[in-house]
């Protein structure tokens, strides 16, 4: 669900995320200045929370020419949503995927010979060749041909009648981690394969490495082109990478209190009695659960009327229960939130990561699709 935000009131849904698009648009131009070259913004897993569609429109206006995505399904939506740009599905795409892929003009990723001998298969039969990227395991461990068989590999790809080699590309394991040498390995091998291969013609191959992470920290990984997922959205890959300065987050996660009651003293609250009040207590409902994508970790916190206050006992599928104490002039209502400021207080996607023991790309790829996505109206873009 995708709304434009103009007033909110109280005839509004109880609980919706705000996404800044001119943040993004922001973020968006900051990382192509940082990095000097093209810059593919990867918007999988619902461009991480902020609505797949709107967030490539903006960013398709903005002049992003690439994006990344994981599934061929995200690429579908994205041409259903008028997206012109190229895309390139990173992940795994079924063989019998691939006429669908020639016809939308989407480029697949293929990282195994097997996986190549079907996708030519499959072109050939409708006489029409399929464009990929070849992807290299320079010591992540995961997809990628394998190094001593990747110039093998590529040169494969480069004579096949029915598969147009569009680029070769690597992923880092450990950008995110400036300190450790293994992303200069990683590069050093990408670099070896390269001149094995004979590649010294970037006109026609697109040479690409760096994710967010890598593309702040490691300037010789920019190549061609960036893939920046969490930076675009303004969220640091990690405690120890820096983001320019500029870039700001671009999603706030809000709900309204809606409940308010005094509850006496030893008065079980959720599921499982888990809290107990001590005392005579105010007890607020908010109208967001794990349903949503709050975890049930007990300890959260969320801003009411700019102050901190405690989630207490088990969270619920759709509500979960406050302690208002401190806060004797809340009222049924109120803005609650989550994620993002309110009177000068602040909770970010990775204060709630380091609660959760995760990281911030878990917390805001898992926010719900059922909560509607509001965006921003600020210089009359939609």
């Amino acid at each position: 669900m995708a709304f434009i935000l103009t007033a909110m009131t109280l005839d509004n849904f109880g609980t919706w995320l705000e996404i800044d698009l001119d943040r993004i648009e922001k973020n968006f131009h900051i990382l192509e200045r940082t990095a000097g070259c093209k810059v593919m913004p990867v918007v999988k897993a619902n461009a991480y929370g902020h609505g797949l569609e709107k967030a490539a429109a903006r960013l398709e206006t903005a002049g992003a020419n690439w994006f990344g995505v994981a599934r061929i399904e995200e690429a579908m939506l994205l041409r259903g949503a008028g997206i012109k740009a190229n895309i390139l599905v990173l992940g795994y795409t079924s063989p019998t995927r691939v006429p669908h892929a020639i016809k939308e003009n989407v480029t697949l990723t293929v990282y195994d010979f097997d996986v190549a001998r079907q996708y030519q298969e499959q072109s050939d039969a409708i006489s029409t060749p399929v464009k990929v990227h070849a992807k290299i395991d320079t010591g992540m461990g995961r997809l990628g041909i394998q190094m001593e068989r990747s110039v093998e590999f590529i040169r494969y790809l480069q004579e096949s009648s029915c598969i147009q080699l569009e680029g070769i590309f690597t992923h880092f394991a450990c950008a995110d981690e400036p300190d450790a040498d293994t992303t200069n390995q990683q590069l050093e091998r990408f670099n070896q394969i390269l001149d094995q291969a004979g590649i010294s013609d970037r006109s026609s191959l697109l040479i690409h490495a760096a994710n967010s992470a890598g593309t702040l920290e490691f300037p010789s990984a920019r190549f061609d082109l960036v893939r920046t997922g969490i930076a675009i959205f303004g969220l640091s890959p990690s405690r120890a990478v820096a983001l320019p300065a500029g870039i700001l987050p671009a999603l706030s996660w809000k709900t309204r209190l809606i409940s308010v009651k005094t509850l006496p003293p030893g008065h079980g609250v959720s599921y499982g009695f888990k809290y107990i009040t001590q005392k005579e207590e105010r007890i607020g409902v908010i109208a967001v659960g794990y349903g949503d994508g709050l975890r049930r970790t007990p300890g959260n916190h969320v801003l009411i009327r700019g102050k901190k206050v405690e989630v207490i006992g088990n969270v619920c599928m759709d509500q979960c229960m406050v302690q208002l104490d401190s806060l004797p002039d809340a009222q049924i209502g109120d803005e609650v939130v989550i994620i993002g400021d309110q009177n000068g207080a602040s909770i970010s996607a990775t204060d709630i990561a380091n609660h959760w023991q995760t990281i911030n790309y878990e917390v805001i790829c898992g926010l719900a699709s059922r909560m509607p996505r509001y965006y921003l109206k600020l210089n009359g873009h939609a």
